[in-house]
């Protein structure tokens, strides 16, 4: 009989192990050394590293959720990614300057912002497996430094900043069209669009702001600015559809905000200069790029302390696993 439990719990305890082997990955690019870091989410160790070409930044999930998209600003390429398992899949070249990446909801549009050369570009998506799988349809001029990107739910609107000339720039995807250009603070970054498409939230990375603007209308509104910490830069959003998460580069930061209410409810710590984040799928662990260290770090929320580090490449930038939270 005690052999017999034995067995069970040998048995019990392989399927365990091999069940927590089985979670996905997670990849962390690290803009300066032109790879990746992939990381084993047990022991939180780098498994390996994939070279991309030049200065990795941001990546994507493709609409099918077959392929993980790395975009390579300085490499002019996209790398294909199998997010369950990290395999390379293919590398599309002749894309110029992908320095941020989104798809459309309705997974017709692909667009880049071309931070170097100040344009952002619209293709059509023609699926990964295509021998072609984007088609450039046009380049919208975006002085100066286009940065980050949102789409709206209904894929009608996207929405640049535009780092060094300190505005937003809309442009119609019906019509191929500016809507409109409107000055916002010091340095925007990243921005992000709540679940009603009625608001957007701009990360100010020259300030300590975040700056709200009503875009349910035809000119942009300013409602509020929300202090968070010097140098915010990157948004996650938290998964409940309530609150969103902004990195604090210079403060070393990490703020909690109430899209409900426009203010500031909780506060994590962020060392060595947090960049992006991923919310992991237990809704408690942050995940955060230390981009001053070249470290990835891991907070527990509930906590609010810094668990665990682990060393990765130089300046790493974006991050993402398949087991995360809603992006809002």
């Amino acid at each position: 009989m005690l052999r017999s439990w034995a067995v069970v719990l040998g048995f019990l305890a392989a399927f365990g192990a091999e069940a927590q082997q089985a979670r996905p990955p997670i990849f962390v690019l690290n803009s300066l050394d032109a790879d990746i870091s992939v990381i084993d989410p047990a022991s939180f160790a780098v498994v390996r590293r994939i070279p991309t070409g030049k200065e990795p930044h941001h990546l994507y999930l493709s609409p099918d959720e077959k392929s993980l998209i790395v975009a390579n600003a300085l490499g002019d390429s996209l790398t294909f990614l199998n997010p369950r398992t990290a395999e390379v899949q293919r590398v599309v070249r002749g894309i110029s300057d992908p320095y941020h990446l989104r798809f459309s909801p309705d997974m017709k549009w692909f667009v880049t912002a071309s931070n170097r050369l100040d344009y952002v570009s619209l293709y059509r998506w023609q699926g990964s497996e295509a021998k072609e799988p984007l088609q450039l349809v046009k380049q919208f001029p975006a002085p100066k430094t286009p940065s980050h990107l949102n789409i709206d739910s209904k894929s009608t609107v996207v929405y640049a900043s535009l780092q060094d000339s300190s505005e937003l720039l809309a442009i119609d995807l019906a019509t191929q069209t500016v809507r409109w250009k409107q000055p916002v603070g010091k340095l925007p970054a990243d921005i992000f669009l709540t679940p009603d498409d009625k608001t957007l939230l701009v990360a100010l990375t020259g300030d300590r702001f975040v700056e709200v603007w009503d875009v349910s209308g035809k000119a942009p509104q300013l409602v509020k600015r929300i202090p968070t910490g010097d140098g915010c830069h990157s948004f996650r959003g938290w998964g409940d559809k309530r609150h969103v998460l902004v990195s604090n580069r210079a403060g070393n930061t990490i703020s909690k905000i109430d899209y409900t209410t426009f203010t500031v409810v909780d506060q994590f710590p962020g060392p060595a200069g947090p960049d992006d984040m991923e919310v992991l799928g237990d809704g408690k662990t942050l995940l955060v790029t230390s981009r001053w260290a070249g470290k990835l770090t891991e907070i527990d929320t509930a906590a609010h302390k810094v668990v665990r580090q682990v060393k990765v490449g130089k300046s790493p930038h974006g991050i993402w696993t398949l087991d995360h939270q809603p992006r809002q």
